[in-house]
């Protein structure tokens, strides 16, 4: 007979691993650091637990849009005050924080749900090629 394992936060392997965004189209990358952050490239994927690995992200500022999204993309913030919505597309977000806009499109990727904040505060991302984990022994992965 066969028996059903439930995840155990005390069993779970974490794995570190390092994604190189050169020349990556946006969406298509984030998709699958998303469901590497979630845990559904194992077989002991829960949806109500966080099983997933740690990602760290490098060259952040060399990732690709298709199409006219660079230009026609745009990213609002609102400060709560009357009058305070800011917009900038990719471009210009691009060029001053290129590590917010991986973050939006994987962020957006995750189900909105409790373990959210916990599953995207295993991701890192750097806008250069270095990134300070090298204790962690990270594992270079292509996509």
């Amino acid at each position: 007979m066969m028996k059903t394992t439930y995840v155990n936060p005390k069993t779970i392997d974490r794995k570190w691993y390092v994604f190189d965004a050169e020349g990556k189209t946006l969406g298509r990358f984030a998709t699958e650091v998303a469901n590497i952050l979630r845990g559904k490239n194992k077989p002991s994927f829960a949806p109500n637990h966080d099983t997933g690995d740690f990602v760290i992200i490098i060259n952040a500022d060399k990732v690709k849009l298709t199409g006219s999204k660079l230009e026609q993309k745009m990213y609002y913030t609102h400060s709560r005050y009357p009058g305070g919505l800011k917009g900038s597309n990719a471009a210009t977000l691009l060029e001053r924080k290129p590590d917010k806009l991986v973050y939006h499109a994987i962020a957006g990727m995750i189900p909105r749900n409790r373990i959210k904040k916990t599953i995207l505060s295993k991701l890192h991302i750097y806008a250069g090629d270095t990134h300070p984990h090298e204790a962690q022994q990270p594992t270079n992965l292509e996509l």
